[in-house]
């Protein structure tokens, strides 16, 4: 055999190999109408955008008081804010929702993971519901679309919380972020196309254990909980999209011009935003107050959710609402 034959067979045969382990570890998506019974439930409602986007959401606690648009983060779900839920619900209404690309709402109909496409959830949360005017709090990523939505519809909003909130612009000297495993993942395009298939539980558990203060948090409950919501059909090609698309940077700039009373809430320990972060936030945005928590990584509203439905509370009781 010649040795161009020999390259040529032992090519073939690595292929083989690569394509048997590549279909022996891929993970399938979840069930959607499983899903959809597990994660869903009595409180849950669906809303339909204009291009037919299925927007699951959440309207609870009393429905005659201020109300607070709840917005989670990447690759999470309205479910990271039932903690705050359970100790707002009796003074507050709280309106949650998975936007486009994760939980039950699955992927955007035009790919469109930009602020302007997430915003279009939003608009129809809150045009479902019913509400004209809230309060909104938002976790990492969903603190990006909050502060974005401050500086793009002022009027609709009577406060801004943002809880360890992505997008503000890092000082000259800043040390780079630990990222989640799964977000280091999704820098790669081998690891997102990877993702797209494979997508296995200890990532998303170690991702959990990257993103918190005390590892004794994170259950077996909550990985499977983000595990299978991200498998939900079309969230993982989505989960790469948003991976990709474009944060805007230059609207970090103009943070000085939010005008909506301000609260920063963060966690000390928080490796994937750092603290640094907040007092950007803090430092740029005129009329803000920033609270850290001891003890709390990037997650407060689940780690911490006593001390942030009190932080919540007192902002909120000074007149903001």
């Amino acid at each position: 055999m010649t040795r161009s034959r020999k390259f040529a067979v032992f090519v073939g045969v690595f292929a083989g190999l690569l394509a048997g382990a590549f279909v022996a570890l891929r993970i399938p998506d979840s069930d959607a109408a499983a899903m959809r019974a597990k994660y869903g439930g009595p409180a849950s409602r669906f809303v339909e955008t204009v291009d037919g986007m299925s927007v699951h959401y959440r309207d609870q606690g009393c429905r005659d008081c201020p109300a607070i648009v709840l917005v989670h983060g990447s690759n999470a779900s309205l479910h990271t804010f039932e903690p705050l839920v359970e100790k707002l619900k009796d003074r507050y209404r709280l309106i949650s929702y998975d936007q486009p690309g994760h939980g039950l709402t699955g992927p955007h109909p035009r790919d469109d993971y930009s602020a302007r496409g997430m915003f279009e959830a939003l608009a129809a949360v809150a045009a479902a519901a019913g509400v004209e005017r809230f309060a909104i709090a938002g976790n990492s990523m969903g603190g990006r679309i909050a502060w974005r939505h401050a500086l793009a519809k002022p009027q609709d909003l009577s406060g801004l919380i943002l809880i360890d909130a992505s997008g503000a612009p890092p000082p000259p000297d800043a040390e780079k972020p630990r990222l989640y495993l799964g977000a280091r993942i999704m820098h790669h395009p081998v690891g997102r196309f990877l993702a797209r298939h494979i997508a296995p539980r200890f990532v998303f558990e170690q991702s959990l254990l990257d993103a918190v203060a005390d590892d004794a948090f994170v259950t077996e409950a909550m990985v499977d909980r983000y595990w299978e919501l991200t498998r939900y059909p079309g969230n993982r090609r989505a989960a790469g999209l948003l991976a990709i698309a474009d944060r805007e940077p230059e609207y970090g700039q103009r943070l000085s011009e939010i005008s909506v009373p301000t609260l920063i809430l963060w966690g000390a320990q928080d490796r994937v935003t750092p603290p640094y972060n907040a007092k950007t936030f803090d430092e740029m945005i005129p009329n803000s107050r920033l609270v850290m928590f001891e003890g709390v990584g990037h997650l407060p509203m689940e780690e911490a959710p006593e001390r942030t439905a009190a932080a919540i509370d007192a902002f909120l009781r000074e007149g903001v609402l």
